[in-house]
């Protein structure tokens, strides 16, 4: 199971990096043939060092920091989300616990 997930994380980054790979390659495309370089098209993924010496990243058009990521975890925590599969999973564990109990109990 270890060499299964291992070999998938590593199919899955790759061909991650491999489309950001073909964006970049198609922007670069897309320069070249309109003639002049137009400040509208930006990298599908860009790194630039910010005012502190601190890495600011963007991926297609959007910025990314540390402080997008917390205020979303702080959201789901408030959201409390609902799995419903969890749950699901939950309350069938518990009826065959209850079955077997049962079945138990008449043995």
């Amino acid at each position: 199971m270890l060499k299964f997930s291992f070999k998938f994380f590593l199919v899955f980054t790759l061909l991650f990096f491999g489309v950001l790979f073909g964006m970049q390659q198609a922007n670069d495309g897309i320069r070249e043939m309109k003639g002049y370089d137009d400040p509208q098209f930006k990298g599908a993924f860009h790194l630039t060092a910010g005012q502190s010496g601190e890495l600011e990243a963007a991926l297609l058009g959007e910025d990314i920091t540390s402080h997008d990521i917390r205020e979303k975890q702080e959201k789901l925590e408030k959201m409390e989300a609902f799995n419903v599969f969890s749950s699901m999973g939950h309350k069938l564990g518990e009826g065959i616990t209850a079955l077997f109990q049962k079945l138990l109990d008449l043995i």
